[in-house]
């Protein structure tokens, strides 16, 4: 399929937007009431830090909604505005926060779900308005949409349609794309749909046995049943990895892309020499800023005294997840929350752990005066952050005027 030809084509139906309805203003101030905080804007202004009594709240200095998520969630409420009686559905969460995405919900946007690992779009029909969330569809689900005669609203972040355009860049060269990324991400699935062959890794682990494949061979067999589920259809490592392009989901971790870039880049260099590398090894920077600057942030804030560390979003956030494991490599104790619930008590909290599962840990509020740090991924509204903080003081018995 040429994908190039079939987006060029969609984007000038008519039954195709990726522009707001004209409500701007209307939203914004509806976005502002049910997701802003004037607490959150007072720490902002107060160097990103605030003490009352015995506690100290230290923000990061970038956290929170980034200008892509804002887009998508703002031409979300236009779409319900600008068709008020027609059916609206979303083929995925429209950012990986739960209260915003149960916000829309409320609004009588209906979700595809899911049966059997695969959406069930038989529940589409014509006229209806889909809406793709900021994370990307893949092409084959925008053109089933596309063939329904859906009207479609394309929230998907300019950043991933960057990606997106170095994939096609790849495959116009012949090369493979290694997408730095999670295999079942929407972005990456999205992605992957745009490239012609592909291999995902998931780390540089990953990327290191393939590199080592690369110059030493190996069991074909093996190397299959490990990217089994991360790998273009009929894939082959032994003529497929000849010629390498590095493409990357925009949430994951920027410095492990970049070594995985520049570890596919020595390799090729090593096996085909300096001179021919253009010829083995593509390379574009697809990292998006806001998660750079989120994660920059989180590398200036775990270099403080800190007691503990929140990390507030999405437990399915690949970016608030990789904010998370920068507080977990500097040893600070920290607990990844998706909302002020998962604080049971002063005694007991309720936390995602890196591999996935949900943690309760005890005794994790300290006596005494204490410093905390608080962040939280691109997905998060400063409300929920606001509501966490609060409960924060409550517990140590701190009102906030």
């Amino acid at each position: 399929m040429d994908t190039k030809a079939f987006k060029r084509s969609l984007h000038h139906s008519e039954n195709y937007h990726r522009k707001g309805f004209g409500h701007q203003a209307e939203v914004a101030t509806q976005l502002n009431s049910e997701y802003q905080s004037n607490l959150i804007q007072e720490i902002r202004d107060n160097n990103y830090t605030l003490t009352l009594g015995n506690v100290t709240i230290r923000l990061a200095q970038s956290f929170g909604f980034c200008w892509g998520v804002e887009r998508a969630v703002a031409m979300a409420y236009e779409t319900r505005k600008h068709f008020p009686s027609e059916r609206i559905w979303i083929t995925n969460e429209i950012i990986h926060n739960p209260s915003v995405n149960q916000r829309l919900r409320e609004m009588q946007v209906e979700f595809i779900q899911v049966q059997d690992g695969n959406k069930d779009f038989s529940v589409v029909e014509s006229g209806d308005v889909v809406i793709l969330p900021a994370f990307g569809a893949s092409v084959q689900e925008m053109q089933l949409l596309n063939d329904k005669g859906c009207t479609i609203v394309d929230t998907t972040c300019p950043w991933v349609s960057k990606v997106w355009n170095t994939v096609e860049k790849h495959k116009k060269r012949e090369c493979t794309s290694i997408i730095h990324g999670k295999y079942k991400h929407e972005e990456t699935i999205a992605t992957s749909s745009f490239a012609g062959k592909y291999l995902i890794v998931l780390n540089l682990k990953e990327a290191e046995y393939v590199t080592n494949y690369i110059l030493n061979g190996g069991n074909r067999e093996e190397f299959l049943a490990k990217f089994s589920n991360a790998c273009s259809a009929g894939f082959d490592p032994d003529t497929d990895l000849e010629s390498v392009g590095i493409a990357n989901q925009t949430t994951m971790l920027k410095s492990e892309t970049e070594q995985i870039g520049k570890l596919f880049e020595r390799t090729m260099m090593q096996k085909y020499g300096t001179v021919n590398l253009n010829d083995h090894f593509q390379s574009f920077n697809t990292i998006c800023d806001a998660t750079q600057e989120r994660q920059d942030a989180m590398f200036e804030l775990v270099e403080e005294k800190l007691d503990f560390m929140l990390v507030i979003g999405g437990f399915n956030s690949s970016n608030t997840s990789h904010l998370q494991e920068i507080a977990e490599e500097e040893k600070i104790p920290s607990y990844h929350i998706d909302s002020v619930e998962r604080i049971l008590s002063e005694n007991s909290i309720e936390h995602r752990q890196l591999d996935g599962s949900l943690n309760i840990t005890e005794n994790w509020l300290p006596d005494g005066e204490i410093i905390v740090g608080v962040t939280s991924g691109a997905s998060t509204p400063d409300k929920v952050v606001e509501d966490v903080i609060e409960k924060i003081f409550e517990l140590k018995a701190m009102a906030v005027v």
